[in-house]
């Protein structure tokens, strides 16, 4: 028997420590796309043009994107500024931010993409006309932090919107949740990522994610202003804003 108090507990599936987050993500970067469309079954796109629309930056804007993986918000974003706008994608996975790079090389749209920290945005207030974030505050432990900062970057009267998974709230998706979820996507993560844990991470990690509701207060408390939320595909993904 180990009697030694002075162990450190072990860290829990869903644990959104950033070393060992980094390390995940960064080691499905080259797959991460094409994960996202099996999972979500080319869902992802529409869901971050409705977050674009939302964010609604205008021609010639300048918008930010938080956890920007590998782009494709950053991109949509990108497409509504057009050439006279400014698009900035910050993420703390730097494997993530080549694969980043070379799309934005690949699709002739010069995004700015950074390293950076979610929580201490490295920008002066009011810098944005917009920001987003999309399936990535959940792999952050300091959500509040998160908001607070997207608040401070964006111009007074602009948008702040996130997209993530959530937990479903209607019956039918909740069965589907429990089998996709839980066993179908580890399962698909094994084949495509044998040695990576990121995939088995994701649903615990969901069950972690505060609610839609409770995520809305979240944003109010940031400092956000009329904040609203949307859930789409039968629940199982949450769109919320907020105005700063």
């Amino acid at each position: 028997m180990n009697l030694n108090t002075n162990a450190k507990p072990q860290p829990s599936l869903a644990d959104p420590e950033p070393g060992r987050v980094r390390s995940m993500f960064g080691g499905i970067a080259r797959r991460y796309d094409a994960m996202n469309t099996v999972m979500t079954a080319g869902m992802h796109h529409r869901w971050r043009r409705l977050g674009v629309e939302l964010a609604a930056p205008g021609a010639g804007g300048s918008a930010l994107d938080v956890c920007c993986g590998t782009g494709d918000f950053a991109f949509g974003l990108f497409d509504a500024v057009g050439p006279l706008g400014s698009v900035t994608g910050v993420d703390f996975s730097r494997r993530m931010l080549d694969v980043a790079r070379e799309k934005a090389r690949r699709k002739g749209k010069p995004v700015d993409f950074r390293w950076g920290d979610a929580t201490h945005l490295e920008f002066d207030g009011g810098r944005f006309d917009c920001a987003t974030v999309g399936f990535g505050v959940r792999n952050i432990d300091d959500i509040d932090g998160v908001f607070s900062e997207m608040a401070r970057v964006v111009k007074p009267g602009g948008r702040v919107v996130c997209l993530e998974i959530t937990q479903p709230t209607l019956k039918p998706f909740k069965q589907f949740y429990g089998v996709w979820f839980d066993r179908m996507v580890p399962a698909i993560g094994r084949l495509v990522a044998p040695r990576n844990a990121a995939y088995t991470y994701l649903p615990s990690s969901v069950r972690r994610f505060p609610p839609a509701p409770r995520l809305l207060e979240i944003m109010e408390q940031a400092g956000l202003n009329d904040v609203n939320y949307r859930l789409l595909a039968g629940s199982i993904i949450a769109l919320h804003w907020g105005t700063a």
